[in-house]
């Protein structure tokens, strides 16, 4: 399992299609990889209704874990995603 934190610096947070070019870069990769907020609610970055329902904001830190699959890899591809479009 691997872990990183991240926090949204697009202004308008992560709404529609920042979701959507989420859920585009991770349904590729053969990990799991799930958003968590400080509140405990999570999502599977593939989904982006749960994606969207979490409502993160500008300034929001969220925990991005991988599992399964080759981790070390997708984590490096969904924590450059994270960086160039949130």
């Amino acid at each position: 399992m691997n872990q990183f934190q991240y926090t949204v610096t697009d202004p308008m947070g992560i709404h529609a299609r920042p979701a959507g070019l989420l859920v585009k870069a991770a349904k590729p990769l053969n990990s799991t990889i799930t958003i968590a907020k400080g509140d405990g609610k999570s999502a599977n970055a593939t989904k982006l209704m749960a994606v969207m329902g979490l409502a993160i904001k500008a300034g929001t830190t969220v925990t991005v874990t991988v599992e399964g699959g080759d981790e070390e890899a997708n984590a490096q591809v969904m924590e450059k995603f994270f960086q160039e479009n949130l």
